[in-house]
């Protein structure tokens, strides 16, 4: 195929400048914290971890790998900016990898698996992904096995040995938990109602939230802050993934997860109320819930009940979790909480006098004054607790 600076596959070539400055203009947005391929060039060392850790040399500027993989500057561009990487000018920065990468996305897309915008939204959720990840290993992992372990010793002499020895098993690793994950979300899919509901699910979405940050920020030392909220994001995330949730995204001070039913939510939330509780080393944490549909994109979700969630929980009282009617009638249709006390009571009073097993509930809720929610209207918030019997 022959490459053409329309993206069109066929026509004329563009010079090597005028493919490079394509590429320049589409990057212009890219994060700026994405590091250029070409940004290592003077540093010895750097070159032979990227070369290690890339299993290839640098061999093509971008129109060179865009013509040898056989597709549009165009789209090269849009993929490599998709990935989260800046300009790379016209260095020989690319591999034999980044053909072989750019070859299989436009394959997909010609053998009508992936549409373009697809595909594009493939290199873009991926590369965001692998980016913190990448991060959080450098900073918080390699970084501190690579101190020097014998006085004497540069970081120089560590850091190349280290990373080869573990490069292949972090792979291996980083591949199997993706196929656990995959195999969960798909599962998750095909067990949906109907097509709607694949994209547009019905969920239990719940925010954490540490009280009194932004004040413990002006008191704390940067370390300190550090593994404070460190603690807390581990903390939520074990105990979200434990209870059957699942944790969609972490905001330094504050959680987001998701449940595929309220009593799930509803042990998430408690559990989380309880254990940081415990801890004295933790602020107070509020917690809120809504039940309803969300719409699901790269990883995150989105919509009226997120929004609903959020706001539940900046009116939350400490150590406390407010839910939405729709929540608590989830839980109620469940059998998970009764209507109400008066309720359960005579529930019991009426079994016992048949001589059956009174009705066990795992959660109590509690109504609260409706209020008016910014951007909402009115809404009635639940307060949720567990129940002793």
């Amino acid at each position: 195929m022959t490459v053409d600076d329309t993206g069109s596959g066929t026509g004329t070539h563009p010079t090597p400048r005028q493919a490079d400055d394509t590429l320049a203009s589409a990057s212009a947005s890219s994060p700026a914290s994405a590091a250029a391929p070409s940004s290592h060039t003077g540093d010895p060392l750097a070159l032979r971890l990227e070369q290690l850790i890339l299993g290839a040399e640098r061999r093509y500027t971008a129109f060179q790998a865009a013509r040898t993989a056989g597709v549009s500057m165009e789209l090269a561009a849009r993929f490599w900016r998709a990935m989260g990487f800046p300009d790379i000018g016209q260095a020989k920065a690319l591999t034999e990898a980044d053909v072989l990468a750019l070859r299989r996305l436009a394959g997909l897309v010609e053998a009508g698996l992936l549409s373009e915008a697809m595909a594009v939204q493939v290199a873009r959720s991926t590369g965001q992904t692998t980016a913190r990840l990448a991060e959080w290993q450098i900073d918080s992992f390699l970084e501190g096995l690579t101190e020097p372990p014998e006085p004497g010793m540069t970081r120089t002499e560590v850091t190349y040995p280290l990373v080869e020895l573990l490069l292949p098993e972090l792979e291996e690793f980083l591949v199997y938990v993706w196929r656990r994950q995959l195999a969960a979300a798909t599962g998750r899919v095909v067990q949906a109602a109907d097509d709607e509901e694949m994209v547009d699910r019905r969920l239990a979405v719940g925010f954490a939230d540490l009280v009194g940050f932004t004040r413990l920020t002006r008191r704390m030392e940067e370390e300190e802050l550090g593994e404070l909220v460190e603690a807390f994001e581990t903390t939520a995330a074990d105990l979200v993934a434990a209870n059957g949730g699942r944790l969609i995204k972490t905001l330094g001070d504050e959680v987001l997860f998701a449940a595929d039913d309220a009593a799930t939510a509803a042990e998430i939330a408690l559990r989380l109320i309880d254990t940081m509780a415990n801890d004295e080393t933790m602020p107070e944490l509020r917690v809120g819930i809504a039940f309803g549909t969300v719409t699901t994109r790269m990883g995150d979700v989105f919509g009226t009940t997120v929004n609903l969630a959020s706001r539940l929980t900046s009116i939350a009282p400490k150590d406390a979790v407010l839910v939405d009617s729709a929540f608590a009638e989830d839980l109620q249709r469940g059998g998970d909480a009764p209507a109400s006390e008066a309720d359960a009571a005579a529930e019991a009073e009426k079994a016992l006098a048949a001589g059956e097993e009174p009705p066990s509930y795992r959660f109590a809720l509690q109504p609260m004054w409706q209020r008016p929610v910014r951007g909402l209207g009115v809404v009635e918030p639940w307060l949720l607790t567990r129940r002793d019997s």
